[in-house]
Order: structure tokens, then C-alpha cells, then sequence
């Protein structure tokens, strides 16, 4: 539901001109919340936390920052949405574009792709850069490639 996700799918919609196409928006995919560290500038919180502290609430799977989510709460909350309306649009021949952000994308791909969460810390998705998933009939994964 982030302003940002929306004006990237308005971007692409308008790109590949289809702009009328059934459009489904849901929280579940907004990125990690980030609790007391939200809307705070990186340099700022690196001088008062420390580098190695700020990376952990970052990158980690489970540490989650003050107030905040970790991965894996994301994870808890995008994956089961993905599952429940997603996947069957997938599994009925659908092509689904799914903008979204960056850690509920990471938390996606580690369901899809069967990445641990000790692997998922190394996990950078390029900014603005499709990855296409491609599925046999049964919905496993033949297929992962940035465009």
C-alpha cells in the first residue's frame, strides 16, 4: 500500500500500456517496518548505534530492530498472502506482476527460491529490475532470472 510500490506500477503499467488491467493492492506486501529506526536518515543511526548494529537490523532474518519487524515477521505476513491469492492465480495460467519492496520481496523469494535464512542475508535485489519466475504445471520452480 506504499505510495512508492504504487507509483512504480503506475510507471510500468503506463510503459507497457496497460494501464486498465485488474490492479490488487494489500499491506501484506508493504516493506519491513522498521519501528523506532523508521524515517531515520542511516548516517544518523550508524553514529548512534554503530555500524555493526545497524547492519544486523538490516540484514538479518530474525533480529528484529526497536519496535520494528525482521525478516522473518515479513516473512510471516507476505508468504501466506502470496499462498492464499497469488499462487492460485498462478497456478490457473496467469501472468502476475508483483510490485512490492525490497525485504517483502527478499522474504518472496526465499519461499519461491528455497533460500535459507542464513543465504537470505546475502540476497540483493537491484532496484527497478524484474525477476521473472517461471513454473511448470505443478507450480515448482523451473525458472529465476533478472530481466
Amino acid at each position: 500500500m506504499l505510495v512508492r510500490a504504487q507509483d512504480t506500477l503506475r510507471i510500468i503499467l503506463e510503459t507497457i500500456e496497460q494501464t486498465t488491467i485488474p490492479v490488487i493492492k494489500n499491506a501484506a506486501l508493504d516493506e519491513r517496518r522498521y519501528g523506532d529506526l523508521q524515517g531515520l536518515n542511516k548516517a544518523d543511526t550508524i553514529a548512534k548505534y554503530g555500524e555493526a548494529q545497524v547492519e544486523i537490523w538490516r540484514r538479518s532474518y530474525a533480529v528484529r530492530p526497536p519496535g520494528g519487524e525482521s525478516l522473518e515477521d515479513t516473512f510471516n505476513r507476505t508468504v501466506p498472502y502470496y499462498k492464499a491469492v497469488i499462487e492460485p492465480r498462478v497456478h490457473a495460467g496467469e501472468n502476475v506482476l508483483i510490485v512490492a519492496h525490497g525485504n517483502s520481496l527478499r522474504a518472496l523469494m526465499m519461499y519461491l527460491e528455497n533460500i535459507s535464512p542464513e543465504a537470505v542475508v546475502q540476497v540483493n535485489i537491484p532496484t527497478g529490475v524484474p525477476r521473472l519466475y517461471t513454473f511448470d504445471k505443478n507450480l515448482k520452480l523451473i525458472n529465476a532470472e533478472y530481466l
